[in-house]
């Protein structure tokens, strides 16, 4: 049996700094079936310089204030944590942009982080996630395979023997021929880790083709509407498209676990077989004492007769009596 998909709703700062919101994502979230929601935790002042740049994307505030703005205090994360995981039964994740945001999340508990494509390179960060010992999913959306190289290397040997390995293209939205499913094989030839995908396309089928290539990891941004304000909601998945792909990708689990055998099939359906098979029947009145040949011949439905695939054993043998038009053919009738 294959591991369970491990599906991940991505909100990041949707929430707006509303408690309420956040909530309501969880509930949302927890309906459509996923497993896990994930925030982000963003400390401005530990990650990023005053003038630091908005993402092209998005350039409403700058993004100062909007993390300051958005941000949630440890009283209000524990708030969301025991809401997620006690009354919503999702697991509780966040990605961490600074070591004081672990040292925030490390006083939460959490049991995975998620390590963002713009820290692949950020050492120290890395260190020290992995020395948490937690579950650990690297996205790699804007990573070269040498860095991807030295950040696998420094989780493995400090702490996580197997983090999750998420393919990612930093694009947002990503048009599908840039998603990069190829490169999921590619890394699970290379590391030999469990893989992922962080599906930042506008459709569903990346995901779920990402899933028959032996991802056990799928992440997608979520919103309650693309028409909502904040960095992701125009590349997100609203909850009809997610409760749609957490639906196909359990389909597709299923699908992808069961072993089949063609035989075993064959007999289970035999009763079908002589609802849509062919029989031999006379194609028209032929005449005692005829020779059969391949024109006499004709294969209709049902299938309870001599099966169309005998029909060389009818050609060449004499008809004992006359056989009516769309007759079926039967041994008894030759010699």
């Amino acid at each position: 049996m294959r591991r369970k998909v491990f599906i991940i709703a991505e909100i990041g700062n949707l929430h707006d700094g509303s408690l309420d919101m956040a909530k309501s994502f969880i509930r949302e979230v927890a309906g459509c079936g996923a497993d896990a929601i994930k925030f982000q935790t963003h400390i401005f002042k530990a990650e990023s310089l005053p003038d630091a740049p908005n993402p092209p994307y998005f350039k409403n505030e700058s993004r100062k204030e909007y993390f300051e703005r958005t941000a949630f205090n440890l009283k209000q994360w524990e708030m969301i944590k025991k809401f997620t995981e006690n009354e919503c039964g999702l697991e509780f994740i966040s990605s961490p942009f600074s070591p004081e945001a672990v040292d925030l999340l490390e006083k939460l508990r959490v049991r995975t982080y998620k390590i963002p494509s713009g820290e692949v390179t950020n050492a120290p960060l890395l260190l020290k996630i992995a020395k948490t010992g937690k579950r650990v999913l690297l996205s790699s959306g804007m990573s070269s395979w040498d860095e991807l190289d030295h950040a696998v290397k420094t989780l493995k040997r400090n702490g996580c023997p197997k983090p999750v390995i998420l393919q990612c293209t930093s694009e947002y939205p990503c048009p599908p021929h840039k998603v990069g499913l190829n490169v999921l094989l590619e890394m699970k030839e290379r590391y030999k880790l469990p893989v992922g995908l962080s599906d930042h396309t506008l459709g569903i089928a990346c995901s779920i083709a990402a899933v028959a290539l032996g991802a056990e990891v799928i992440e997608r941004h979520f919103t309650l509407s693309k028409s909502m304000y904040g960095t992701d909601a125009g590349h997100s998945l609203e909850p009809g498209d997610l409760k749609l792909l957490v639906k196909n990708i359990r389909e597709l689990e299923a699908a992808l676990s069961a072993k089949i055998n063609k035989d075993i099939t064959a007999k289970e359906t035999a009763g079908m077989k002589t609802v849509f098979e062919k029989s031999i029947v006379a194609a028209a009145r032929i005449e005692k004492g005829t020779v059969l040949k391949e024109g006499h011949l004709a294969y209709k439905k049902p299938g309870d007769g001599i099966r169309a695939d005998r029909y060389r054993e009818i050609i060449g043998k004499t008809a004992k009596t006359d056989i009516a038009s769309d007759t079926k053919i039967d041994r008894k009738m030759l010699k």
